[in-house]
């Protein structure tokens, strides 16, 4: 090792002596700082120093081809300051170094959804596509309540409302799992100082008997030829997209009107009662060898993955785009109510977990009570003629 006062013109000419690995020269004027080179003329600027419990240390700077002489020479005058006042550097660096990414993070994430949830994909799926390509190189503690609000603010423009709270409830999510396991840099959770976005996330929207046609009709003639049988058994079951993409034929008993639903979204098995209609329709569906779907893919035998594009293509052609897959439920709970059937036996068809659930269709019963006092007062009037 050799004391000399670097400088950046002597920094870029000094070498390693024949027969060395590598020599150090360390910097008289500022404490601490030195650049290291190497036999094969690599060089690099380090910061030496004797830590905390008396015993030599050092932390790199930076290559020589990296960094420039005053930019090291600065961060070394840094370090320098930080052991004077008791730091430890190489230490701070250590415990820094230990500070998974969110990347890291996100992929644990995945792997306990995969341990408990019943769909997920579906945090996987958002995971991967709107959480680890912003914020996956970051150490976890380096994500700002800033930059989360910021990249949510940017996602609104594309996505709805409530696609983007699921984004946020999701990265939330990653660092309470965080704390729970006791992962380094967990101690603060960003996303908690960020405002969570007040909107209506109920939105009804519930088919008339002629959109029904009309969308049956436009089904019909879809490339997919279980569409409309697919959409036809939502509206007359009030059964969940996925419920009906995964139904096996062992779970229909024809003689008791009932399909048994083992795996529902409240993690309850459950027993749908059957019409005459949608008998008819389970009826006329194709049964291929082998196969226990009720509803599959004539290609693949399997579940469909999804029906997004029959679909899309049909609520248009049926002057429909605003309409949802999922309106389908909540059509058929309409059609129940409007026809005099109570908010409970709604309720328990649907599967719902609660009444509250239920009561959203609260004042579809009130308008068929109040057609029934109308009806009332209308024959009442009339015996008094």
């Amino acid at each position: 090792m050799a004391k000399l006062k670097l400088t950046s013109a002597l920094c870029r000419i000094v070498e390693c002596e024949p027969g060395k690995r590598k020599e150090v020269f360390r910097c008289t004027e500022q404490t601490g700082f030195g650049i290291e080179v190497r036999s094969s003329g690599e060089k690099t600027y380090w910061f030496y120093y004797t830590n905390p419990a008396g015993k030599a240390a050092q932390i790199k700077i930076g290559r020589y081809s990296d960094v420039s002489f005053d930019v090291a020479k600065k961060k070394a005058k840094e370090l320098r300051s930080q052991t004077v006042l008791g730091g430890n550097p190489a230490a701070e660096k250590a415990e820094r170094k230990a500070i998974p990414t969110y990347a890291i993070l996100a992929q644990q994430h995945i792997d306990h959804a995969h341990t408990y949830q019943r769909r997920p994909e579906n945090t996987e799926a958002i995971i991967r596509k709107y959480l680890i390509p912003r914020f996956g190189k970051l150490r976890i503690n380096d994500v700002t309540p800033q930059a989360i609000a910021k990249h949510l603010a940017e996602l609104r423009k594309t996505l709805a409302m409530s696609s983007v709270d699921k984004i946020r409830v999701t990265l939330n999510r990653s660092y309470v799992l965080a704390a729970k396991w006791g992962l380094p840099g967990s101690e603060r959770n960003p996303v908690q100082a960020v405002e969570r976005p007040r909107y209506d996330n109920k939105r009804e929207r519930f088919l008339t008997p002629n959109e029904a046609k009309r969308l049956l009709d436009a089904c019909a003639a879809s490339l997919n030829p279980l569409l409309r049988p697919i959409v036809h058994l939502l509206i007359l079951t009030g059964a969940r997209k996925r419920e009906l993409l995964d139904a096996r034929w062992e779970n229909v008993d024809v003689e008791r009107k009932a399909w048994l639903i083992p795996d529902s979204k409240t993690g309850k098995a459950r027993y749908v009662p059957l019409s005459q209609a949608a008998l008819d329709e389970i009826a006329a569906l194709p049964r291929y060898p082998d196969c226990p779907w009720l509803v599959p893919n004539p290609e693949t035998r399997e579940p469909f993955d999804n029906i997004k594009h029959g679909w899309n293509t049909a609520r248009i052609a049926a002057g429909l785009p605003d309409l949802r897959i999922h309106d389908l439920r909540h059509s058929a709970a309409s059609f129940m109510v409007n026809s005099g059937v109570d908010l409970y036996a709604v309720g328990k068809i649907l599967g719902h977990a609660d009444h509250q659930s239920t009561m959203r269709y609260a004042h579809l019963a009130n308008d068929t009570l109040l057609a029934a006092v109308e009806a009332g007062a209308a024959k009442m009037q009339g015996g008094m003629v």
